[in-house]
Order: structure tokens, then C-alpha cells, then sequence
């Protein structure tokens, strides 16, 4: 690792042993055990930072939904689209909590601030870009998508306004990522909660021209989250720069370290571009689901603000996951990390138990939430019966590319995202949900069987052991 002199301390050189001795004491409190309990007191904080992250999107589908089934579409098209465009940059900032929970792990502290730095030059610059790529192209996207003509219009405006939030949160993702590494789970949370109550409040005031604000509808709803992204970056930041950080973590400014950003991007590229595979397929599948009509896209919307409660609680806990085994890497206790990938799928299993039943109990109430549309309310039905199964097989693999990314092993979920999401989920999609005539019921139940066969491959891929022999 190449850093400046004054980013590194001579403990950590010189005495590596000492020092991870020392990062053994500092876990939670407890000695390490990889158990239930210990990922579950890491993991709680990130999946209530997951779930109010989730209420953003719940909030502005639920407010957009009483202006009526195509907005709630055009809010559905195009945020997938947006997030389409970033996922590469939030997925390869990531890698920064890899980095830092390694090198926690090992004791060397005072260099963990510097991967978030690192993280920040690496993908911020190429936010700006996609900002201004939206910015001038957004409206000939959507005309070249082709979903109904009177969706068109307003899902480019919630694209552009959604834009403005990029670069914002590309930077907050990187320090998320880095407290996220050192174990400090409830300061995003308090950052996510932060920017959220300003999201509600915004929402109500620009979506129906109340609180003295302009009425401005779905477009209203993207400036309110992206002023949101932005607020998620301040709350984030300020204790970023504390004196303690500064003095514990190394968070100082530093210069960019181009051999250090190419480490960061060998690692992060691999989970940037398996998201945006991912999410190509998605939109793709999006695009066949608005084609259906502005009843099909809406339920799809609404159940997928739905099926994202139980996703941003898998990705809680495999944030967590990610950070002990990569801790534990850095101890050289992979036994202590397997333990955590196993602790990780038993919490996985209860809570989308949880959602499950909740999902087959009351599918209508659910639905009602966003839309009072009978038509939308029968497609939307029987989505979430397919959704109790969906987001049980989603959680597991959600948990096992956790623990494969903690470990650094990127390359090769890659390369199995981009052959099931083009070599299974679309095709089939398309051909039981167009060819067969059977709507959007089947073609989400073609996404569920491509949830399970990734889920099945990606805890094998951990359970082989591969990830002990990779050096990042």
C-alpha cells in the first residue's frame, strides 16, 4: 500500500500483532465469534438505515400514487432507469468497506480514512458525467423506451429531477462504505434518518403545493429526494471530519494515490458492473412489464416499493456480514468469517419468513397503500403471493455476495450475474410473460426462478472456500 508519511502510524508496522490484538478487544464490546448475535447487533443499525432509505421510495410512491395510475408508473420507470445509470458507481464505491475492514481487521487504523478518500476521487468525477448525461438525454431516452406516450414526458422530468442528487450521493456512499468498515453502523443511520424526514417533508410540500411550495407534482417528488441525497452527504460528513476521526481513522484530506484508486477499482469494478448488468436486465424486464400498459407498470411499481422492504433488510445484513468477514480476513480468522456468512443466512431466513407471511396474509391491504385502482389492485394481487417465495430466495443471495464481497471475491459473481440475468431471467421473462400471454403475473414469477438459481450459486460459491486464496 502506498500512502503519504503522515497517513501512516509506526504501530501499525512495526508491531501488526499488537495492533490486532487490539482490534479483537474493540469488537462490540465482546470476543469475536462470528455468531448470530454479533452480526445481529452490527446488522440492526444498517438495516434500519436500509429501511429508511427504503421509505424514500415508498413515501414518494405512496404520495404520487393519488395523482393516479401513471404517475405512480412514471415514478416507477424512471427511477429503475436512474438507478440503472448509477448502479455501476454505487456498487464499485462499495469496495471502500472491503478495504477498510481488512485493514481495521489487521489493526492498521489510521489508513482507513484514506480508502474513503480514495473512493471519493475514483467515482465522483464520473457522477458529474452521468448527472449531465441525463440532464441533456433524459427525454430521448424515454422516447426511445417506448412505454405509453402520456407516461413519456413524466418519467423524464422525474429522471432529470432525480439527477440532480448523483453526485451527492456517489461521495455519501463512499463514507457510508467507510463507517460501515470500521464498525460504526449508527452514524449512516442517523444520516439516513436525517435525510429522510427532509424527503417527507419535501415530498408534501412539492408534490401538492403545500408549506408555501410550488406544486410540481412527480417532478416535485425527484427534487425532494435529491435535496435529500444531498443532506445524506452533510450528515454524513461532519463527523467524518471530527478531530477523533481524524486523529483514530486518518480522515484528513488527503491527495489522490492513482496506485491506491487502481486497487480500489480492481476490486469495486467487478461489483459495479455485475449491479449494472443486474440492473440493465431489470430495466429491461421494466420496459417489456411498461409496455404491458400504464395498470401493469403501476402494480409493478407498487409492488416493488413492496418487495424492497425485505430486500433493504437482506442488504442490512449483508452489509454486516461484509464487514466481519473482511475483519476477519484481516485477523486471519477465516474460520470466524465463515461462521458470520452462516449467522448471516439464519437472521435472513427470520426476517423474510416475517415478510412473507405478511405478504400472502394481506396482499390488498398492501396495495391499497399506494393506489385505490381496482385494476391496478387485481394485477397487483397476485404479484405479492410470487413475492413471499421472490424475496426469501433474494435474501440468501443478498447475504452470500455480502460475505463475497467482505472476502474480495468480485470477479466471478460477476461473470455468474451477467450469464443467469441475460441467459435466463430475461429471455424467460419475455417469453412466458409475451409469448405464452401470461402477463405480468408470469413474468415475475420467470424473475423468481432466476432469483433462486443466482441465490443457489452465489451461497455455493462461498460455501467452496474459494474467497481464503484471494489477495486484493
Amino acid at each position: 500500500m502506498s500512502l503519504p508519511p503522515e497517513s501512516r502510524t509506526t504501530t501499525a508496522v512495526e508491531e501488526p500483532g499488537l495492533w490486532r490484538g487490539a482490534a479483537r478487544r474493540a469488537l462490540a464490546g465482546a470476543p469475536p465469534s462470528g455468531g448470530v448475535r454479533e452480526v445481529a447487533l452490527l446488522a440492526y443499525p444498517l438495516i434500519l438505515t436500509q429501511m429508511s432509505m427504503t421509505t424514500m421510495g415508498l413515501v414518494d410512491s405512496a404520495m404520487v400514487g393519488s395523482l393516479g395510475a401513471t404517475a405512480l408508473a412514471a415514478v416507477g420507470f424512471g427511477g429503475i432507469w436512474l438507478w440503472t445509470c448509477i448502479c455501476f458507481l454505487m456498487g464499485t464505491t462499495t469496495s471502500v468497506q472491503t478495504f477498510v475492514s481488512q485493514r481495521h481487521g489487521a489493526g492498521d487504523w489510521r489508513v482507513c480514512g484514506a480508502w474513503a478518500w480514495q473512493g471519493v476521487y475514483a467515482v465522483a468525477p464520473l457522477g458529474a458525467v452521468v448527472m449531465s448525461g441525463l440532464l441533456a438525454f433524459a427525454t430521448p431516452l424515454m422516447r426511445l423506451l417506448d412505454p405509453s406516450p402520456e407516461l413519456q414526458p413524466i418519467a423524464a422530468d422525474y429522471l432529470n429531477a432525480r439527477s440532480l442528487g448523483i453526485v451527492g450521493l456517489t461521495i455519501a456512499t463512499a463514507l457510508a462504505s467507510f463507517f460501515r468498515g470500521i464498525g460504526d453502523t449508527k452514524t449512516p443511520l442517523y444520516a439516513t434518518l436525517a435525510a429522510n424526514g427532509v424527503n417527507v417533508v419535501l415530498d408534501y410540500g412539492l408534490i401538492f403545493g403545500e408549506l408555501g411550495l410550488p406544486r410540481c407534482e412527480v417532478t416535485g417528488a425527484g427534487v425532494a429526494t435529491a435535496i435529500a441525497e444531498w443532506v445524506f452527504l452533510l450528515a454524513l460528513l461532519v463527523p467524518f471530519l471530527t478531530r477523533r476521526m481524524r486523529r483514530a481513522h486518518g480522515t484528513t484530506k488527503l491527495r489522490p494515490v492513482p496506485d491506491e484508486i487502481r486497487r480500489l477499482l480492481r476490486t469495486g469494478s467487478p461489483i459495479g458492473g455485475q449491479w449494472w448488468l443486474e440492473m440493465m436486465s431489470f430495466a429491461a424486464f421494466t420496459t417489456l412489464v411498461a409496455r404491458m400498459g400504464d395498470a401493469s407498470m403501476a402494480a409493478s411499481q407498487a409492488f416493488v416499493a413492496l418487495l424492497s422492504i425485505s430486500f433493504m433488510q437482506a442488504v442490512g445484513l449483508a452489509i454486516a456480514v461484509s464487514t466481519l468477514v473482511g475483519r476477519y480476513i484481516g485477523m486471519r480468522e477465516p474460520r470466524l468469517a465463515a461462521h458470520s456468512f452462516r449467522a448471516g443466512l439464519v437472521l435472513s431466513a427470520v426476517l423474510a419468513g416475517v415478510i412473507a407471511v405478511l405478504f400472502t396474509s394481506v396482499p390488498e391491504l398492501l396495495m391499497r397503500i399506494f393506489t385505490d385502482d381496482p385494476e391496478v389492485i387485481a394485477l397487483g394481487r397476485p404479484l405479492l403471493i410470487v413475492g413471499a417465495l421472490f424475496q426469501l430466495c433474494d435474501a440468501f443471495g443478498i447475504v452470500a455476495d455480502g460475505a463475497l464481497r467482505g472476502a474480495g471475491d468480485t470477479r466471478w459473481p460477476f461473470l455468474v450475474r451477467l450469464a443467469l440475468a441475460w441467459g435466463v431471467f430475461v429471455p424467460l421473462a419475455w417469453w412466458v410473460g409475451v409469448v405464452l400471454d401470461g402477463g405480468l403475473t408470469w413474468a415475475w414469477a420467470a424473475a423468481a426462478v432466476h432469483v433462486a438459481l443466482l441465490s443457489s450459486v452465489l451461497v455455493w460459491r462461498f460455501r467452496t472456500g474459494a474467497w481464503r486464496e484471494i489477495e486484493i
